[in-house]
């Protein structure tokens, strides 16, 4: 996932007194860059990038603080590119690999640098780190041009872009009250105490802050901030057949202040202590297929896993990947009442935080909004500076974690539909559609936690999401039931095809996706589905053994 680039364009520097990082970058660029012009075969293209995080983690249990810690490191990932846009040291080789290899070879492995503004030292972890990665660069090229099998993939390496320019200043450091934080937290997990069944109440704060510099020979310098807080609450419960049933619920905010109070949080908790406790005598799902109303955040998850790691470029460059869209620009790939967009520009939708809003990506190219599926034709793919046959420029979605080379990766995933119903007339359908199946009842998938999907040639291209709270819809009219132990399963385009209506109302999930460039922020905001055939599975069973002596309670101490 390298590209190629031919002719070294040197940074100038303004020197900022403020922030000796982004000097030094700049000036040790423009030093390797002349050192390099010395050299028979010397790099086309030489980027650094910078994460500076500060990470703080609250957690407690029932009630009680178990641990509380602070950290801060400097990640250097340095790329270099030997060769040109047209064919370098990233050219997939054999069986489709990049660089001859399962590894991208261009870039260096990120090396932690001193958090110190000690210039010398980073200057020298800098020189260091370039040294190594040409190295390994100029042998990989020449390695890919003795390989026939290098020849057969025509496609240029790295596309080109426009150079960027944007700095911003830095942020206070100062930014929550931790002991604050810490009694906030103790406070959240204590309710747990009340059920003696709870097998696990936990609550965790993160609160990150993360400065990213980008510098690249092509001229772009940006340096931009990324902060939030994440509250999660986690219970487990034991049901009556010994399974442990979890539930969860998050808020993500930029700020601590962007956080519920403590009025709204204990009202969460307190309700998934409720909905756990009716877990706990819950009847066990059986195997299941038939029609589903899909809430939103579900919904959301669904299209993240299903749909949007299918929509990614990278993979379709990738032999092994079953290219499910490659060939589909300008055909029907879903309803045509459904759209999807991608847009890292949006930093809050209907008042709330976005996790995947981002100004540049990990490339230093601007983020972009883009339509990827228009009334249910698809228009184009997410990219990075990896080309495609089709897409020959990035748009803005080359995304890493501070130690991996970025590859094309989602952002914020907006599901619209043209036309939509109120949510009571998808209940109205589904009922409608169970007795037109002769089945006694349709689900309804309130809430979920995550999910995977695999796009390989090696395994089958399925799904798997994660649902926590799911009741099945009576068509005789009775309640609905809360059920557990559901796995949502199945294959993407036949599900795809299923899809009949939409909700008027949009929700948002917020999460961290895994994927070939480590963990990155992302939100998918969908309005809830009804689909008229899914199939389910049973989750695996987690059992503990029953407890010998009585929980203890604080009522006895």
């Amino acid at each position: 996932m390298r590209k190629i680039l031919f002719v070294l364009m040197i940074v100038g520097t303004s020197v900022s007194a403020q922030d000796v990082v982004l000097d030094v970058l700049k000036e040790e660029l423009n030093r390797e860059v002349k050192e390099f012009a010395k050299v028979e075969s010397p790099p086309y293209y030489l980027a650094y990038r910078v994460n500076d995080v500060s990470y703080t983690q609250i957690e407690s249990s029932f009630g009680s603080l178990v641990q509380s810690y602070s950290n801060r490191n400097r990640f250097l990932f340095t790329t270099v590119r030997v060769g040109d846009y047209t064919f370098d040291n990233t050219h997939p080789s054999e069986e489709g690999r990049w660089g001859g290899g399962d590894e991208m070879s261009g870039a260096g492995n990120a090396m932690q640098i001193p958090v110190d503004d000690s210039r010398e030292a980073i200057q020298y972890s800098i020189w260091r780190v370039t040294q190594n990665s040409y190295k390994q660069a100029r042998e990989t090229l020449k390695s890919l041009k003795n390989s026939p099998a290098s020849e057969k993939n025509k496609l240029p390496d790295f596309s080109k872009t426009t150079p960027e320019q944007f700095v911003e200043p830095p942020l206070p450091a100062d930014w929550y009250k931790l002991a604050e934080w810490q009694d906030k937290v103790r406070k959240y997990s204590a309710p747990f105490q009340k059920n003696a069944d709870m097998v696990s109440g936990d609550v965790s704060l993160q609160l990150v802050s993360e400065r990213k510099y980008f510098v690249s020979s092509e001229g772009t310098s940006v340096v931009q901030n990324q902060r939030y807080v994440y509250l999660m609450i986690n219970g487990n419960i034991r049901a009556k057949d010994g399974d442990i049933v979890p539930l969860h619920k998050s808020f993500f905010a930029f700020t601590p202040e962007g956080l519920p109070n403590d009025e709204v949080v204990l009202q969460e908790v307190d309700k998934l202590i409720n909905i756990l406790a009716k877990l706990k005598d819950a009847p066990l799902a059986e195997p299941y297929t038939g029609p589903a109303i899909l809430d939103a955040q579900v919904a959301g998850v669904f299209f993240h896993e299903i749909f949007g790691h299918r929509i990614e470029g990278e993979r379709l460059r990738n032999d092994m990947d079953s290219q499910t869209f490659k060939e589909k620009i300008n055909q029907p790939v879903l309803n045509k009442n459904l759209s999807v967009t991608f847009d890292p520009t949006m930093k809050e939708f209907q008042g709330k935080p976005l996790n995947g809003f981002y100004r540049y990506d990990d490339e230093g190219v601007k983020g972009q909004r883009v339509v990827v599926v228009d009334n249910g034709i698809l228009k184009t793919f997410l990219m990075s500076r990896t080309p495609l046959e089709s897409v020959k420029t990035s748009n803005g979605h080359g995304r890493a974690d501070a130690n991996s080379d970025p590859v094309s990766r989602q952002s914020n995933l907006i599901v619209e539909a043209n036309k939509s119903v109120a949510f009571q007339d998808l209940r109205k359908m589904l009922i409608q559609e169970a007795k037109k199946q002769g089945k006694k009842y349709g689900y309804y998938f309130k809430d979920v936690v995550g999910g995977f999907t695999t796009t390989d040639r090696f395994n089958p291209n399925a799904f798997n999401i994660f649902p926590t709270e799911v009741y099945r819809v009576y068509t005789d009219g009775r309640a609905d039931e809360l059920v557990r132990g559901v796995d949502l399963i199945g294959t993407p385009l036949a599900m795809f095809a299923e899809i009949t209506a939409a909700d008027k109302q949009s929700a948002i999930f917020t999460g961290f996706c895994g994927a070939e460039s480590g963990s990155v922020p992302v939100t998918a905001i969908s309005p809830s589905l009804f689909v008229r055939r899914i199939e389910t599975q049973k989750k695996p069973q987690a059992d503990i053994e029953s407890t010998i002596l009585k929980t203890p309670t604080t009522n006895e101490y």
